[in-house]
């Protein structure tokens, strides 16, 4: 791999939520790139790309003349990407629309089929995925069969309701996998913002194992706000759970419930302790003098020199 390539497949690897889709359309990053000065404020969407709502056409255009920059011409750059692609796509479950279809389904190494291929669970068909643009084609019929089709239903229900309940919009799946013996239950949601310059996305996974009923999983939340500098929050929750044995649909939705639940509501506790411990020491309380300013005052004062034809000294 060249230096080039893998300065900019780290950079797609490390992409905060919705702005690697600058990439989803990767042929315009070999087109040339037009004179910012003179683009008009308001182009036609020439491209996907252009009708994405996390870039202006003034940032995508200008992070490619930073890409181009650094890469120069090279006419297998797409090609020498897709590794990076692939490897954003899974683990960040990228979600897309079937050809026809109207909801998401979710790119993972759980629902990975091989050969460029994944199968959705609850519409039971599989898809070709094109990592480079974002597109799902050639679909066909995948039912499920083997010893975990009827849970993994049956799962997709009760995860559904909760899902549907709690997230505003957000998609889900669940897989039969490692041979058939244990199911994944994958949860995806994404908020962008870029008007107010954040973005963010939360993205749980879970897999059951029904010869332990056991649960393990991980719940990661990756927030990125970026106006007048960049902050961002990345976590990564371990979580580990045991399901009563019986109806294991019912117990998988309702540990996730109370995982989630209850890491929301340490997000938030952490978050104000923040604000009134860390963030308001970092800000001097008083002035040097140890005497808060009495700005009605110091405005009157000023207002007055004005008007006499003081100087107000700096």
């Amino acid at each position: 791999m060249s230096s080039n390539t893998a300065i900019i497949s780290s950079f797609v690897e490390g992409a905060p939520p919705g702005e690697a889709c600058l990439f989803f359309c990767t042929p315009l990053l070999l087109q040339p790139v037009p004179e910012l000065p003179i683009l008009p404020k308001r182009a036609t969407p020439s491209s996907a790309l252009d009708l994405h709502p996390c870039w202006s056409r003034t940032t995508r255009l200008t992070v490619r003349v930073d890409i181009k920059a650094i890469t120069g011409p090279d006419p297998n750059l797409i090609k020498n990407l897709s590794p990076a692609f692939q490897k954003y796509n899974e683990e960040q479950f990228i979600t897309a629309k079937l050809p026809g279809g109207s909801s998401q389904v979710i790119i993972s190494e759980f629902s990975a089929l091989g050969e460029g291929r994944y199968f959705d669970s609850e519409s039971q068909s599989s898809f070709e995925f094109d990592h480079s643009t974002g597109k799902a084609a050639n679909v066909q019929s995948h039912v499920l069969e083997g010893e975990q089709a009827s849970l993994v239903k049956s799962t997709l229900s009760t995860v559904g309701t909760y899902v549907k309940e709690h997230y505003p919009n957000a998609a889900y799946g669940a897989y039969p996998i490692e041979n058939d013996t244990k199911v994944a239950v994958v949860i995806v949601a994404n908020k962008y913002s870029p008007h107010n310059f954040w973005n963010g996305r939360w993205r749980s996974f879970y897999i059951y194992d029904p010869s332990s009923n056991s649960l393990e999983g991980s719940i990661k939340v990756d927030v990125h706000y970026y106006e007048d500098g960049n902050v961002r929050l990345l976590t990564d929750k371990k979580v580990s759970a045991s399901v009563s044995a019986g109806r294991a649909a019912d117990g998988i939705a309702r540990e996730i419930s109370t995982a989630e639940k209850k890491y929301q509501e340490d997000l938030n506790r952490s978050f104000t302790q923040l604000s009134e411990g860390a963030f308001k020491a970092l800000r001097r309380q008083l002035p040097v003098t140890r005497q808060k300013i009495e700005w009605d005052k110091v405005a009157s004062y000023r207002l007055g020199q004005d008007i006499g034809g003081g100087s107000v000294r700096r």
